[in-house]
């Protein structure tokens, strides 16, 4: 049995479809296609129903879906131990924030390529909540609060911020004072979000409203610039503009809970050696950059798995 054949079939099943997993082996949907028809005359069984939506598994391929993917597991797991001195090949596709990607994140990045120059590394940023798997991604850098999924993610390390508004914001409406007051004025924000806050021990979460919406960080910052409200973001995208008077923390007496940043990758058992070493890069690199970012109370990162 072809083990190309098996990890196709292990990635069209996790995938839900040919166009993804083609994304995500770095193959034409045609060989995708033509790899499946093979694994299912061998095996005599229909393993997938094929639509316009899709793929969908017949009950054959559900239960052969699990015995490939650790099949191919496994398989990995020996080609990478007799890989010389470690090393990667393949393709590696992430999904990065644009908001802090090119400039805090792709030094990380470019660190990895240059360790393993036979590793193929794409990375596409974008503010846009990718879906790594409809979408064929390895992996996702991401930060903030995490949305509950069933990802598995890795912090990396920490992201401090502030709640800010300009001097002239605060001139003509006032600053909050306690979380309830955020209620009686206009948020900057991604979308629906909702802030937290810290008193004591205690956290405390506020679903604030505003009109001036933006999937990216930046672009919050410079409205909170422009005085059009009040804006919950991290202090990397803030210090020059608190060290000029533009930008001023507000609400001090409750401080933000420190957000992260996370290395995500779709649920499986072993996960791929180059997304292990693409996230101790990255812890690397938080603990190692954090002057460069003018963020002198970067700690050192966890190193726990959580569901997210």
């Amino acid at each position: 049995m072809d083990i190309e054949e098996l990890q196709t079939f292990v990635e069209v099943a996790y995938a839900g479809g040919i166009s993804p997993a083609a994304l995500r082996l770095g193959v034409t949907k045609s060989t995708v296609s033509r790899r499946l028809v093979r694994l299912e005359a061998e095996l005599g069984v229909q393993l997938l129903t094929r639509s316009t939506r899709g793929a969908a598994l017949t009950e054959a391929g559900a239960t052969i879906r699990d015995y490939a993917a650790k099949v191919c597991a496994e398989t990995d797991v020996a080609r990478e131990a007799i890989l010389p001195s470690g090393e990667l090949r393949g393709r590696l596709r992430i999904a990065a924030p644009l908001t802090l990607g090119p400039t805090h994140f792709a030094p990380a990045l470019a660190e990895m390529a240059r360790r393993h120059p036979h590793l193929h590394i794409h990375t596409r940023y974008s503010d846009r909540l990718v879906d790594l798997i409809t979408e064929g991604y390895d992996c996702a850098i991401r930060v903030g609060l995490l949305q509950d999924s069933n990802m598995i993610a890795r912090r990396v390390g920490p992201i401090y911020g502030k709640l800010v508004a300009s001097p002239s914001y605060i001139k003509a409406h006032g600053a909050p004072e306690t979380p309830d007051e955020i209620l009686a004025h206009q948020a900057l924000m991604h979308g629906t979000e909702a802030w937290q806050f810290m008193d004591g021990d205690k956290i405390i979460t506020v679903h604030p409203r505003g009109r001036f919406k933006a999937d990216s960080g930046t672009a919050l910052a410079a409205a909170a610039v422009a005085g059009l409200g009040i804006a919950w973001l991290p202090d990397c995208l803030t210090h020059e503009d608190m060290a000029s008077g533009a930008l001023v923390p507000i609400m001090t007496r409750y401080p933000l809970p420190p957000a992260g940043a996370y290395v995500i990758r779709p649920p499986s058992q072993h996960p791929a050696r180059k997304i292990r070493i693409l996230t101790d890069i990255m812890i690397e690199h938080f603990e190692q950059a954090s002057h460069l970012w003018n963020l002198g109370h970067i700690r050192t990162a966890g190193r726990n798995l959580i569901p997210v």
